[in-house]
């Protein structure tokens, strides 16, 4: 291996693990009662090394605010590449979910941030996700108008599946608590993804082809 290989490879793994420390220390304190200090103890790595990567705490802060994003953006590429309201919105809630179990921290510095009024990122709820709700809005007013789906509005259906989805992260200690205390097995997460895909599909008027199928066979019975 060689010498730019290896400290490629050390630069990847030390950023990993100061936004991976960023996440849970900024989740837990927020952005003003988060330093960097901490920050640093938190991922094993002196000081100075966070702020080669990071100059800022502000930058870090913004970097795991858009990696959360990124992430999120990732998960509706359905809306992109899906002509059917069904098969997109089940991929969809099911990625959310997923994500919310895999990266509950990215999650909680989000709420966190958007509970105080967004003072660091109002910018970009203006900006990137105000035209990526725009873009995902026009998608679901085609399917309305194209009579796939019911004539809901768009705008809380989407509110509708971050909050529900998001819950599993930014809750997942209630649930965990109501769970007699242990987190969600795979199975139960399995089912929580179905319920929530069956009960926003029906409240939007779609029948999951499956459960027509099923029915059709009964009546043939």
């Amino acid at each position: 291996m060689s010498k730019t290989t290896t400290k490629s490879a050390t630069r990847a793994e030390n950023e990993r693990l100061i936004l991976e420390a960023a996440e849970s220390v900024f989740a837990e304190y927020g952005f003003k009662g988060a330093t960097t200090g901490m920050i640093a103890d938190h991922a094993g790595l002196p000081k100075a090394n966070l702020h080669y990567y990071f100059p800022t705490k502000l930058a870090l802060y913004r970097q795991v605010v858009e990696n959360i994003f990124r992430i999120w953006l990732e998960a509706a590429n359905t809306f992109d590449d899906c002509d059917d309201p069904e098969e997109a919105l089940t991929r969809y809630i099911n990625a959310k979910m997923d994500i919310s179990r895999s990266h509950p921290m990215g999650s909680k510095v989000w709420a966190n941030e958007i509970l105080h009024k967004a003072p660091v990122i109002q910018d970009y709820l203006e900006t990137t996700l105000g035209e990526w709700t725009d873009t995902r809005i026009a998608v679901i007013e085609r399917w309305i108008d194209q009579g796939k789906m019911a004539p809901i509005d768009p705008r809380g259906l989407l509110y509708m599946i971050w909050a529900t989805t998001q819950h599993y992260a930014d809750f997942n200690h209630q649930i965990d608590t109501l769970n007699d205390g242990k987190p969600l097995s795979d199975q139960q997460f399995a089912k929580a993804k179905q319920t929530v895909v069956s009960i926003i599909l029906a409240g939007v008027g779609i029948r999951p082809a499956r459960l027509v199928v099923e029915d059709a066979i009964g009546e043939g019975a």
